[in-house]
């Protein structure tokens, strides 16, 4: 919504919602004052901007099938339809918000307004204040990069040995390349040798072409040998982790607490039967609403009546009608007073299960808290299972292995032992020097091919490690990234809950200058740290404490409780309380309107002067008084008299 629109004036339009048959009613930006006597529709008009504005706390005209509120701002149009079908109300259209929570809670503060009546219940005021954000979603990101967090430095350490490794790397591939040429040397000396040998010893071309190819198989088989030995190595290694792993998901396994089925049905059950019981409940706050709605409606048709009465025939027909109704039920004449008390005495029934919704609503969440938390225990307990199954089969799996590297050794080492004695009997006293010099080639061809072997694996490791840390600058400026984003995550819920205490503080403050209560100092909140249960465990958790300085007449002050405020004082608070809710959320980015009602007991001027104030912080302020309480207010804001 753009500024120009705000600007200019808002039109409503009212098809059969809560009392209202038909009504257009038109709001300039600033304070708009409904003024009237109680069952004059004025509620039921500012329930009809909430549904409009998206909130589902509305209600469809008791005599009618069909509702429609449309909201025009500027070039923009807001609808939203009631309709109703086999006993059940359903809305439709397109209204001004997706999301009404903040609205519903800092702005729509009509009587039953949450915010509000927070003081005088002495409920928790920081779970008001928090219960637009998040939390679950601040912790669950909080957990998963904690989580990136402790990857990348363990990454960072691996990196660390790496650059530990590097230098003795190089050294070694330095080595490496020193014995090969040692070896290439000798043994391109001990070719010379046989070459100058092969001169005079033609006839034992034979016997050497025999002893190159048993030396040869004697190679190829110690490699072979060699190959093994490593694979051993490397079995018993991976071996030793399985079973160190086993040991972990064991002690992890028999830590898990055992959950019976019984327990997790009985809190199935339990769950059933508080949302039976809530949603029976619900059911009558919902008939009782209908209920209400109705004789308001009826009361209002009387009052209209009476009144056309007294302008036909004056003063006789105001000693016949005066207070006087015809019972809508019974049929009977009975005051008009009565009929208002029994109405007031059924919004009492009405607030006092909505109270008990709210309390079954608190109890289902801990329930299926604990049942999330039964069911998470056992899909860990299920993957633990899992794994230590995955591991002994790969234990076994390796020793099998292990033992069949084993017998390969032993076979390779007959082999070999079988190789050598054949070609010790190829050597004579004749041919021993020449083939002593052939035995001593293959065998320094063998040990070069070993070294030139560990030298390319040196060297690809060496790559390996030059590649991984040229990652480390991007892993570290990551994590640095992470500590940031972790650091506001953390201080978000902090911030949150200072920027409400010292918004409600600073503004209590600033109230209660405006409207000089007798002896009542200051009311402000403390953030406080306390022990609270949660399941089953016990847990540090912030509480708003609400504290109340008085002075006596001699100027002392002292220190009061909250079931000691007045009724005045007790709505001002609450009143106070949802502004800092408005003004901590910037829900005057989103939500254009403030609504306000039931100002009853507080006095005419204190009124006035509230609504002066609260009139600072929304774009249309709109407000229900009786007209002695409208009086008060300045005459330059515009009044509504009839609906």
């Amino acid at each position: 919504m753009n500024t120009d629109t705000l600007e200019r004036p808002a039109e409503l339009e009212v098809r059969n919602v809560g009392g209202i048959e038909e009504t257009t009613v038109s709001f300039s930006p600033g304070i708009t004052v409904l003024t009237g006597r109680n069952a004059t529709n004025r509620t039921s008009l500012l329930r009809s901007i909430m549904a409009v504005l998206g909130s589902d706390d509305t209600s469809l005209k008791a005599d009618a099938e069909q509702g429609r509120v449309e909201l025009h701002m500027g070039d923009e149009r807001y609808v939203r339809t009631l309709e109703r079908a086999n006993g059940t109300v359903t809305t439709d259209g397109v209204p001004y918000l997706e999301e009404t929570e903040l609205a519903d809670l800092f702005a729509f503060l009509l009587e039953s307004n949450a915010a509000r009546r927070a003081v005088e219940r002495e409920e928790d005021l920081r779970e008001l204040i928090m219960r637009p954000v998040d939390t679950e979603a601040i912790e669950a990101e909080i957990e998963r990069l904690d989580r990136e967090r402790a990857r990348i430095d363990d990454e960072l350490e691996d990196l660390s040995e790496l650059k530990r490794e590097l230098p003795s790397l190089e050294e070694r591939r330095r080595e490496l390349e020193a014995e090969i040429e040692t070896k290439r040397a000798e043994l391109a000396s001990k070719e010379a040798d046989i070459d100058a040998l092969d001169a005079d010893v033609d006839e034992t071309r034979a016997e050497k072409q025999r002893l190159d190819s048993q030396l040869q198989t004697v190679r190829e088989k110690r490699s072979e040998l060699e190959q093994v030995r490593s694979d051993i190595d490397l079995q018993q290694e991976s071996i030793e982790s399985l079973t160190a792993e086993r040991r972990e998901l064991e002690a992890e396994l028999s830590d898990l607490p055992e959950t019976p089925m019984a327990e997790h049905d009985d809190l199935d059950e339990q769950i059933t039967q508080l949302r039976n019981r809530k949603e029976t409940l619900e059911a009558e706050v919902s008939d009782l609403q209908d209920v209400i709605q109705f004789n308001e409606e009826q009361l209002e048709g009387q009052s209209d009546s009476i009144a056309a009465l007294r302008e036909n025939d004056g003063a006789v027909t105001d000693a016949l009608v005066e207070d006087i109704v015809v019972c809508w039920t019974c049929g009977s004449e009975v005051d008009e007073e009565r009929i208002t008390e029994t109405v007031a005495q059924l919004r009492t029934v009405r607030r006092e299960k909505l109270e008990t919704v709210r309390s079954l609503e608190s109890e289902l969440s801990d329930l299926r808290d604990e049942k999330r938390e039964h069911r998470q225990q056992r899909q860990r307990k299920q993957t633990v299972e899992r794994k230590l199954a995955d591991v002994e089969t790969e234990i076994d799996d390796r020793e099998e292995r292990l033992e069949d590297l084993r017998s390969k050794r032993e076979r390779l080492g007959e082999e070999i032992e079988t190789l050598e004695s054949e070609i010790d009997d190829l050597e004579s006293d004749d041919f021993s020097e020449v083939l002593d010099l052939h035995k001593e080639a293959n065998q320094l061809e063998f040990e070069l091919g070993q070294l030139e072997s560990t030298l390319d694996d040196v060297v690809e490791r060496i790559g390996t490690v030059e590649e991984q840390l040229a990652e480390e600058s991007d892993l570290k400026s990551r994590r640095e990234e992470i500590e940031a984003e972790l650091t506001d995550l953390r201080t978000r819920v902090d911030q949150i809950e200072a920027s409400a205490v010292e918004r409600f503080n600073e503004h209590m403050d600033t109230v209660l200058d405006v409207l000089d209560y007798d002896n009542l100092e200051r009311i402000w909140i403390e953030a406080v740290e306390r022990e609270v249960r949660d399941g089953r465990q016990t847990v540090e958790r912030t509480e708003f404490e609400l504290h109340i300085v008085r002075s006596t007449d001699t100027g002392a002050t002292y220190e009061d409780t909250i079931d000691h405020l007045s009724e005045s004082e007790r709505e001002v608070t609450g009143l106070v309380f949802a502004l800092a809710g408005y003004l901590v959320h910037d829900v005057h980015e989103t939500v254009p309107f403030v609504l306000l009602d039931s100002l009853e007991a507080i006095d005419s001027e204190r009124i006035a002067a509230l609504v002066e104030y609260m009139a600072d912080y929304a774009t249309f302020l709109v407000v229900a008084l009786l007209p002695e309480d409208a009086q008060a207010l300045d005459d330059r804001h515009p009044r509504i008299t009839s609906i």
